[in-house]
């Protein structure tokens, strides 16, 4: 609700060459942000062979069968739970 009710105020902040490279500013201080933190998950989570071939496995199956992150999700878990 809230971006539907802000998307005016955003399309005439887009208008102002000032404003706008802000808002350009914003969205590339978020993609780092993102990335950095994505980063630092995969070093404090992929920990052993395991976790790597987990992760390396979901991201081929991810991009090439386009396979919905519900099912790896529950895969990851079942390899988890069978390994435990």
């Amino acid at each position: 609700m809230l971006v539907g009710a802000i998307r005016p105020l955003v399309a005439w902040v887009r208008r102002s060459p000032l404003l706008g490279a802000f808002l350009d500013g914003v969205n590339v201080a978020s993609v780092a942000l993102m990335a950095v933190v994505t980063v630092r998950l995969a070093l404090a989570s992929l920990r052993d062979p395991l976790t790597v071939a987990l992760a390396v496995t979901s991201a081929v199956l991810l991009v090439r069968l386009k396979l919905s992150p519900t099912w790896l999700i529950l895969g990851g878990a079942a390899v988890g739970w069978l390994h435990s």
